[in-house]
């Protein structure tokens, strides 16, 4: 859970009861097809739901999953050039750093095979020291 104080299996359709209209905001990073009805469910009123993942599809999205409630449905694919120095400069004052999992160039198709079967953690990472082995 990497610190988190709750955790939520949406698949789980015992615990979507028990956080439904509890979050003040989503970002959803999520680029796989998803249900997005299912996740403004869990705003609050004037909940705000931010999708930063890029979706291959349109989303489907019920109207009334944002207009009960009175939420907000948002998106970006990019923050600028202030906003990222602003978030490393945050990340860097509170010690705040990625969890990744450092690779050898050898390992790239394995790695993407995990990707494919949802066995990773963390970010991976090519360790550029490996090109030349």
């Amino acid at each position: 859970m990497l610190g988190a104080q709750k955790f939520l299996n949406t698949h789980e359709s015992s615990e979507l009861k028990e956080f439904s209209a509890y979050f003040d905001f989503i970002i959803d990073t999520v680029s796989a097809p998803h249900d997005y009805n299912l996740y403004l469910a869990l705003l609050k009123t004037k909940g705000v739901y931010i999708c930063v993942g890029i979706p291959a599809a349109p989303m489907e999205i019920n109207g009334r999953s944002i207009m009960g409630g009175n939420k907000i449905l948002t998106a970006s694919s990019i923050g600028g050039i202030q906003e990222t120095q602003d978030m490393l400069d945050f990340c860097a004052e509170h010690n705040i750093l990625p969890e990744t999992e450092l690779i050898d160039i050898d390992y790239v198709n394995e790695a993407y095979q995990r990707v494919l079967d949802s066995d990773v953690k963390y970010r991976f990472v090519i360790d550029m020291a490996s090109l030349n082995k």
